[in-house]
C-alpha cells in the first residue's frame, strides 16, 4: 500500500472519528442546529470551529510540504440552476433528515436503520444524477 493510501486512510478514519465524537452522527444535534425558532443546538458551529483551527494548524506545520499541491481542477465555475437546484435538495434532505453524506458514512456503523435509508438513498441519488448525466 503506498504512503498517499495509507495516508487517505488515516486522515478518512480521523474524520470519521470525529463526526461520531463531535456527535455530528446522531441526526438530533444537525436538525436542532437547523432549528432557529425552537430549541437551538449550536454544538455544530463549534465542531465547525474546531475543524477549522485544526485545519489551519495543519496548513502552517504542513505548508511547505503540500505548497505545490493543486486541489482537483473544477469542472464548471458557473453558479447556474442546476447547480442551485442541486445545493436546494442538499440543504432540504440534510434538514429533513439530519445527515450529510460524511457523517450518514460514520453513522453506518451504528446500526441504525434509519442511516442504511438514508445512505440508499443518498447513493440512487448520486446514481440518478449520473444516469441524467451532464447537458
Amino acid at each position: 500500500m503506498s504512503r498517499k493510501t495509507i495516508g487517505t486512510l488515516v486522515a478518512g478514519a480521523l474524520f470519521g472519528a470525529g463526526l461520531v465524537v463531535s456527535g455530528m452522527t446522531d441526526p438530533r444535534n444537525v436538525i436542532g442546529f437547523l432549528d432557529f425558532s425552537g430549541h437551538w443546538n449550536p454544538r455544530l458551529v463549534a465542531v465547525m470551529a474546531g475543524a477549522v483551527v485544526v485545519y489551519a494548524g495543519l496548513l502552517r506545520l504542513l505548508g511547505p510540504i503540500v505548497r505545490g499541491v493543486r486541489p482537483l481542477p473544477a469542472r464548471d465555475n458557473r453558479v447556474d440552476a442546476r447547480l442551485v437546484l442541486g445545493a436546494a435538495i442538499f440543504g432540504v434532505g440534510w434538514g429533513l433528515a439530519g445527515f450529510c453524506p460524511g457523517p450518514a458514512l460514520a453513522g453506518l456503523a451504528s446500526a441504525n436503520p434509519s442511516v442504511y435509508l438514508f445512505v440508499m438513498a443518498m447513493l440512487a441519488g448520486q446514481w440518478l444524477a449520473g444516469a441524467i448525466g451532464d447537458e
